[in-house]
């Protein structure tokens, strides 16, 4: 036990890894990181957050290779030279396929509130992505509790209809990010801008 309180060493001791042991992580386990996630706050408590657990080969196979098709669409159009797209998106490519398990972040706007105006209604949608977010926090270190390492992805803000047509998810579905985790296989520090120059005190 360190001196400092165990939720704080918890926060200041996680990592993002992406390197995984192959072994895979035991249904209980996900279930409790899924639990820990849906204890997060959310916008008007309406849990706006759906979760896709992707294990088998072929589901991360065809994820990859549909998320990297995107990649390397966008990256051509933006003029990039072909060796590193080709980078980018083999690097892509081993990390979605790499990790034990994937956990797709969604979310759903249906329990959400509807307004007739622009501005609300992007405030709203904006409210359900903060809580989806929140969720992901909670994953990542009930991840790293579990002895689990994790890294938080945001491409499929990228590509969310690709994300969604490769999994065959609901048609409210949208993805936000993705969560790659397995037993870690690799160690890694962190460095973090000292509070004092980004903190306001009033």
């Amino acid at each position: 036990m360190t001196s400092e309180t165990s939720l704080l060493h918890l926060i200041k001791t996680r990592r993002s890894l992406r390197r995984y042991r192959p072994e895979p992580v035991p249904r209980a386990l996900l279930e409790r990181l899924l639990e820990a996630a849906i204890w997060s706050p959310s916008a008007h408590n309406r849990q706006p957050w759906r979760f896709v657990i992707v294990e088998t080969a072929q589901a991360k196979e065809a994820l990859a290779r549909a998320m990297g098709a995107r990649l390397r669409r966008d990256l051509a159009a933006d003029g990039v030279a072909q060796e590193v797209i080709d980078a980018d998106a083999n690097r892509s490519y081993e990390r979605l396929t790499g990790a034990p398990v994937l956990i797709v972040l969604c979310l759903s706007m249906v329990d959400m509130d509807a307004y007739p105006d622009e501005w609300r209604s992007a405030n709203e949608f904006l409210m359900a992505v903060q809580s989806v977010a929140m969720a992901g926090q909670n994953i990542l270190l009930a991840a790293h509790e579990a002895g689990l390492g994790a890294c938080w992805m945001c491409a499929p803000l990228f590509c969310p209809d690709v994300v969604r047509e490769a999994l065959a998810l609901p048609a409210d579905w949208q993805a936000q990010g993705l969560i790659t985790l397995g037993y870690p296989d690799q160690v890694r520090d962190k460095t973090r801008h000292s509070q004092e120059t980004r903190t306001l005190w009033r």
